[in-house]
């Protein structure tokens, strides 16, 4: 049988998104004049159609159905990917210039998100033929060996980051392909190199986007008096920017989370929601939960996370496999991220990157990839079913 406790603890996450779907979208339908039950309609039959395709996934042999299955999200996801600035306009949904997603039977699907679960899966398959422990290999020999993989990304990066414009993406990918590698095998010294050239690659990415730079200056607007009063006075003042755009969302955000206080205002007495702090329903939906459901809510969301999160890794430790590990290790990974980099920036510890709260966003893609994912592992765990047994 499947890990039947990830497959709840899941199930649990989106059914919190669903009740957030409806409580965070009351500015939105008043403003377009929607049904009152619009959004949370489509996210509950997203939801059901997530964790029906996540359940059945589970029950597939693993030995016959996983190779294809995550080769058809690497390969399906890269060419839609490619296509969609080609594709006619009746086709694809354009934001700020970008095209992101491809319009499916009445709804908009981003490929990139089923890209990311296919890229996972395509580093597993192939760090687990390919590399071993490093052996002592220098660092050149090292980078020899990463290559084509280098090569791989640099295209992926061209694809998200220039032409979706979506550099939030790409740093999720990036930190999951440096800790897959580095659980591959590779040398602590070499994932410190490519971190560090990772960096390298931000920075001309930001430097060369005048949006980036105002939305990094706007960001440390805001930031840099708690910042810079940890530092002598010397080197605060070269560091102190002087009129800088304010960050509205990230005060917004902040506002709201502090209004939720320990026990939040209640489901549906949310006030930064009514047209203060937009996009609540998606990118912010943590700060529209700590609104209403306080610091408890959020703590029982991330903990929820945090559980899933032990239950993908534990499987991963206890696979046979190395592509078993490396691809159950992936997905956790990039479920971290995702987390990670969203709560950084709802809370103004980083610069707001776009990146959806995986289960927890409004967005039927976001949604049916990551159970795609934890489907994926939930096939697996029946390999390892026993030994999870022994110590619930």
């Amino acid at each position: 049988m499947p890990d039947k406790k990830l497959f709840i603890l899941t199930t649990i996450l989106i059914t919190v998104g669903i009740i957030c779907s409806y409580t965070l979208t009351a500015y939105t339908v008043i403003l377009f004049e929607y049904n009152a039950f619009h959004f949370v309609s489509r996210e509950l039959l997203i939801a059901v159609i997530s964790i029906l395709l996540m359940w059945t996934i589970s029950q597939l042999d693993p030995d016959v159905w996983l190779h294809p299955l995550g080769l058809t999200l690497f390969w399906g996801g890269l060419a839609l990917m490619i296509a969609m600035p080609f594709l006619p306009s009746f086709l694809v949904s354009e934001v700020g210039g970008a095209k992101r997603w491809i319009k499916v039977v009445g709804m908009s699907i981003a490929p990139v998100e089923f890209f990311k679960v296919g890229f996972v899966y395509f580093l597993a398959w192939s760090f687990s033929r390919k590399l071993g422990h490093h052996g002592g290999m220098g660092v050149m020999e090292e980078l020899k060996r990463f290559f084509p993989y280098a090569t791989l990304f640099i295209l992926v990066m061209f694809l998200i980051a220039i032409v979706q414009n979506d550099l939030g993406q790409v740093i999720v990918l990036a930190l999951t392909l440096a800790f897959m590698l580095f659980f591959a095998g590779s040398s602590f010294r070499f994932f410190l190199t490519l971190i560090g050239g990772s960096v390298g690659f931000f920075l001309f990415f930001i430097l060369t986007s005048q949006h980036r730079i105002n939305r990094i200056l706007s960001w440390w607007g805001s930031a840099q008096s708690t910042i810079l009063a940890f530092l002598p006075e010397s080197i605060a003042q070269h560091l102190r920017v002087e009129n800088a755009e304010e960050a509205y969302q990230i005060g917004h955000s902040l506002n709201a989370i502090h209004n939720g206080g320990l026990l939040g205002t209640g489901l549906g007495n949310g006030t930064f929601k009514l047209g203060f702090l937009s996009e609540v329903h998606t990118d912010f939906v943590l700060a529209g939960i700590a609104e209403e459901f306080g610091f408890i809510g959020v703590f029982v969301v991330t903990m929820l996370f945090v559980i899933i999160l032990h239950r993908l890794f534990k499987i991963a430790n206890r696979s046979k496999a190395d592509i078993d590990y490396l691809f159950s290790l992936g997905v956790g990974l990039l479920i971290t991220f995702a987390f990670m980099l969203n709560a950084y920036g709802i809370s103004g510890l980083t610069p707001i990157k776009g990146i959806s709260v995986p289960l927890l966003s409004y967005g039927g893609s976001v949604m049916l990839a990551s159970s795609i994912a934890i489907g994926m592992v939930l096939m697996l765990s029946k390999k390892i079913q026993p030994k999870l047994g022994a110590s619930k």
